[in-house]
């Protein structure tokens, strides 16, 4: 058995508010009866993927736990594009099970031509009963491709090709209804899912994108209401000169991981030295992100601040995850 849990897909053009529920998506998905798997749907979360907040992705995971728990094989998840890549990251850092969890979308709405959601429902219930897919973690498929949550990205805004994992590839894909894992990705022990919601909500962490001649200004006062922050350098984790005494001074106050706003590589360590370089910022008590890309670093950055990690522990978690 397989549980499928929706998100909701919004119809354009029909009443305000109008959304397919679960049991409509995936009575809409050709071949889905035939594949003789069967699927238990599970309406969870009505709202938009914009909408979504750290605790309802907590909740879904809690549900797919149970299901996991009463003997579902494995977990399907659908829900809007915006935000797919960071709910995938948030699940990979909490799921404790071998079952596959596999998350799907569609980047274009059913009532256009060429919507995509049907086949990619039907791929990542493949994908999700299928047993080369256990203990790979949380997975997302679309586009008949199998990325590993820990990687991926939405990398355009309408093509219905727009998440990749530009720093690996995809772990693997359908291939005439075939699931064809290619590669492994690394897993690590999860994090507990059990935070105490408060804290979560307390745990605020801000997102600096570094920009040309950026004087830091939007950075006063950050530390009156924020308990975290991820910077987004330039290529390999570079900042200008004038901002980084800032920047140490946060470091001082707060966690503050250095991550790229590039899109795929490493910041590195110890390359450049001059001011505002990687070296110079890590010797002012920045974090490195690594591989991390800001979007996912602020999630790992939240849940460990909302599980009370310790400067230290939050220095080897993202040695250990980035």
């Amino acid at each position: 058995m397989l549980m499928a849990l929706g998100g909701t897909i919004s119809v354009p053009g029909g009443a305000r508010g109008t959304r397919l529920t679960g049991a409509e998506i995936t009575a809409a998905v050709p071949g889905l009866a035939e594949l003789g798997v069967p699927v238990e749907v599970r309406d969870v979360q009505a709202v938009p993927s914009g909408d979504l907040t750290f605790a309802q992705v907590l909740d879904v995971v809690a549900i797919a736990s149970r299901a996991v728990a009463d003997g579902a094989d494995g977990v399907v998840v659908t829900q809007g594009t915006d935000t797919l890549e960071e709910t995938a990251f948030l699940i990979d850092l909490v799921w404790p099970h071998e079952a596959p969890f596999v998350l799907t979308g569609a980047m274009r709405q059913p009532a256009m031509a060429g919507a995509d959601g049907p086949a990619n429902v039907l791929a990542a219930v493949r994908v999700a009963a299928a047993g080369e897919s256990r203990g790979a973690g949380p997975l997302v498929v679309l586009n008949d491709e199998v990325h590993a949550a820990r990687w991926v990205r939405k990398t355009h805004s309408t093509n219905p090709a727009a998440f990749a994992s530009p720093n690996t590839g995809p772990l693997g894909h359908v291939v005439e209804g075939r699931v064809r894992m290619l590669l492994a990705a690394p897993r690590h022990e999860p994090l507990s899912a059990a935070f105490d919601r408060e804290r979560l909500e307390a745990a605020r962490v801000a997102l600096h994108v570094v920009t040309l001649d950026d004087d830091g200004a939007r950075l006063e006062g950050l530390e009156a209401t924020y308990q975290g922050l991820i910077v987004a350098g330039f290529g390999v984790g570079h900042v200008p000169a004038a901002l980084a005494p800032r920047l140490g001074a946060l470091a001082e106050r707060m966690p503050v991981v250095l991550t790229s706003r590039t899109g795929s590589g490493s910041v590195l360590r110890h390359t450049y030295h001059a001011p505002g370089s990687e070296a110079d910022l890590r010797r002012r008590g920045l974090i490195d992100g690594a591989f991390l890309d800001p979007y996912k670093a602020r999630v790992l950055l939240r849940l460990l601040l909302a599980a009370g990690a310790g400067p230290q522990d939050i220095a080897e978690e993202f040695a250990l995850r980035g």
